[in-house]
């Protein structure tokens, strides 16, 4: 059994919190933050069981700003 750290990727929906995993993919939700992390790790593991990964690249996060109307 492996361990690895991911990365969370939170934002607000409507009345939900939506969680993503960049490196996998995976994207869940829940009324909180705390829950909308844990099932993410909950969809998470169970991806990696039926879709093992050889090497996680581990993703550049930044921020940019963008001008608009």
């Amino acid at each position: 059994m492996k361990t690895h750290a991911f990365t969370a990727v939170l934002y607000k929906d409507d009345d939900l919190f939506v969680a993503e995993c960049p490196e996998v993919g995976t994207v869940s939700q829940g009324t909180t933050i705390e829950e909308a992390v844990h099932n993410l790790k909950e969809a998470t593991e169970l991806y990696l069981e039926e879709f093992p990964m050889k090497e996680i690249a581990r993703p550049w996060v930044t921020t940019f700003e963008a001008i608009y109307a």
